[in-house]
């Protein structure tokens, strides 16, 4: 997703509201996976054919700062991650103080910005949404984000400012780096793209402060994207460390390889999975990087008891590639290249059809179909349809009644059999009679 928009405005103005419906009425479908807990902050969306990024900031918190000062935050948050801010207001009130002071910010910034007039649920309140025009922005649109009412104008209004997304790809892998702060990402950083790389160019990022970095190793051309920050600090997320999340969100989406740094000493704690959910969400692989290994006191088979433990806290990353290194010794980052190609080659492998059907063969073989009520569930062939990763159409005789647990099986057979382990595959059934809808 190229696209990111935030929701903006002081308390009660409904922002949370405004969320809400917009994530419930056109949400993209993801899967949960167990363990993964996350905070409702953002969301994909997925309206008609095209999908963004959509951020809340209204459940933003600071304890012992003063309003004003929140509100400033809020906005240079939106300011910094945004491409279109919806800047919220009260439709049933004046302009208030509040109000005034997020729309001085907001004009300096040079976004994309519309004011949503919540509340505004009748035609009287619909004729006092006028006086809004006095923030200076040109675009208002009265919403009943309760009732849902003008919400799709919203919608419409983002739609053509999404980006189609590119039709051809070159032979680059993307991958980048995230974690938590003071995990030594920055050390890693340079440790992987060092001197000795052939540097081609440093990318001005879509967010500001970020670098792409795109450089050659070992003939492989490769493209750092950065997470607009991790190689600066002392800026305003610094403050309020569950944004330090958002800066890895529009990383994970540029994307093929995603390496999970973790402080060996520290281990990990709740905001790693919820950065680490929206990669599996993604369905992004993920190498674990254990980074500062050299300061752990090692004894017999440290190591691997390490990576049980971790996989045990956190079962799905069960068949990740994990790499123990440390960014001051450079013990373990000679390592990191070959374990990028590898996944990256499985993210982007491609199987012919009789490859595909002769898998699910053995697959149907191994393990029948279980009936629903006495209706049996036929599978009648497969296809792939899409890499990045690999995408399955299958077609079945009535999809509503193949039971998950099939499903998971399936994916995990065919994970053994084309040797894709640390790859969260994409499986879509469809019945055969069924009209072309994917």
């Amino acid at each position: 997703m190229s696209l990111t928009v935030s929701i903006i405005g002081r308390p009660n103005v409904g922002k949370s509201t405004l969320f809400n419906r917009i994530t419930q009425s056109k949400r993209a479908i993801v899967e949960d996976f167990a363990g993964v807990t996350r905070d409702r902050l953002y969301e994909k969306v997925t309206y008609q054919d095209k999908s963004f990024r959509l951020i809340d900031t209204g459940g933003i918190t600071l304890e012992n700062a003063d309003f004003n000062s929140d509100i400033k935050m809020q906005a240079e948050i939106a300011i910094d991650e945004s491409d279109v801010i919806l800047f919220v207001v009260d439709g049933r009130s004046a302009i208030t103080l509040e109000d005034e002071q997020v729309a001085n910010i907001l004009r300096k910034s040079g976004k994309d910005v519309i004011i949503v007039c919540n509340k505004v649920d009748n035609n009287h309140i619909a004729d006092n949404i006028y006086e809004y025009y006095a923030l200076g922005f040109e675009t208002i649109i009265p919403v009943s984000a309760e009732h849902g009412s003008g919400v799709y104008d919203v919608l419409d209004y983002i739609y053509p400012k999404v980006p189609d997304e590119p039709e051809e790809e070159d032979s680059t892998i993307n991958f980048c780096l995230i974690g938590r702060p003071n995990v030594g990402k920055s050390s890693l950083f340079n440790a992987i793209v060092g001197d000795e790389r052939s540097i081609v160019s440093d990318i001005e990022g879509t967010t500001r402060d970020a670098i792409d970095t795109e450089f050659t190793y070992d003939g492989v051309e490769y493209k750092m994207i950065d997470t607009a920050g991790i190689r600066k600090r002392g800026k305003v997320y610094e403050k309020v460390e569950k944004y330090s999340v958002l800066r890895a969100l529009k990383a994970i989406d540029s994307s093929d390889v995603v390496l999970w740094v973790v402080d060996a000493e520290r281990g990990i704690v709740e905001q790693d999975k919820r950065v680490l959910g929206h990669a599996l969400e993604d369905r992004k692989p993920v190498i674990v990087l254990i980074n500062k290994w050299d300061t752990v006191k090692k004894e017999t088979n440290t190591q691997k008891l390490y990576e049980q433990q971790m996989k045990a806290k956190m079962p799905f990353i069960a068949d990740s590639h994990f790499i123990f290194c440390s960014a001051v010794t450079k013990r373990g980052v000679k390592n990191i290249y070959p374990a990028i190609n590898d996944i990256y080659a499985k993210y982007t492998r491609e199987f012919t059809t009789s490859q595909v059907n002769n898998v699910l063969n053995d697959a149907l073989m191994s393990k029948v179909p279980p009936s629903y009520k006495g209706k049996p569930i036929r599978i009648y062939y497969a296809t792939q349809i899409a890499t990045k990763p690999p995408r399955f159409l299958f077609f079945v005789n009535n999809k509503e009644i193949l039971h998950f647990s099939y499903k998971r099986y399936l994916e995990n057979y065919f994970k053994h059999a084309f040797g894709l382990e640390g790859i969260k595959l994409k499986f879509q059934f469809k019945n055969r009679d069924e009209k072309d809808e994917m």
